[in-house]
């Protein structure tokens, strides 16, 4: 995680297991962050792609307040984000309940990365978290990175 004047980033993975009631410890470098700053106060909705978004609350307002305004041909969206979105608080042990409606759209069962996006995380089960990362590669591979570089 970055931190540049007010603003935060959520960078890099974390290989991390559910417990038998589907809650996920939050990794020690982000918690303390999260507990100050947004009260342990997270949303989690589902992505695009097969997993999920986990987003600070004060993000996930600000992102909602947009969704919301998407013209009536985007409905589909809207209801994938806000009709899936759910709001969950870091309890004392530090975890969070990743509802079981979310565990079963994506397949998350016990073996999960979380990947720090920025602004959010991306919730994943292990193993379609490693079959995207290929798919991800592939990718950039045969688009090719134009003018970036590192």
């Amino acid at each position: 995680m970055l931190e540049s004047g007010s603003k935060v980033f959520f960078q890099g993975n974390s290989a991390l297991s559910l417990d038998a009631k589907g809650r996920m410890t939050i990794p020690t470098r982000y918690r303390d962050y999260l507990k100050d700053q947004v009260h342990g106060e997270l949303t989690i909705t589902l992505n695009f792609e097969g997993g999920l978004m986990i987003y600070p609350r004060p993000e996930w307002i600000r992102k909602s307040e947009i969704l919301k305004e998407l013209p009536a041909s985007k409905t589909n969206v809207q209801r994938i984000l806000l009709g899936s979105a759910r709001d969950v608080e870091i309890d004392s042990a530090g975890r969070i309940l990743i509802a079981p409606e979310l565990r079963s759209q994506v397949n998350i069962e016990k073996d999960v990365v979380l990947v720090g996006m920025g602004n959010r995380f991306e919730l994943w089960s292990a193993e379609q978290y490693a079959a995207q990362l290929e798919r991800d590669k592939a990718s950039v591979l045969a688009q090719g990175l134009g003018d970036f570089s590192l």
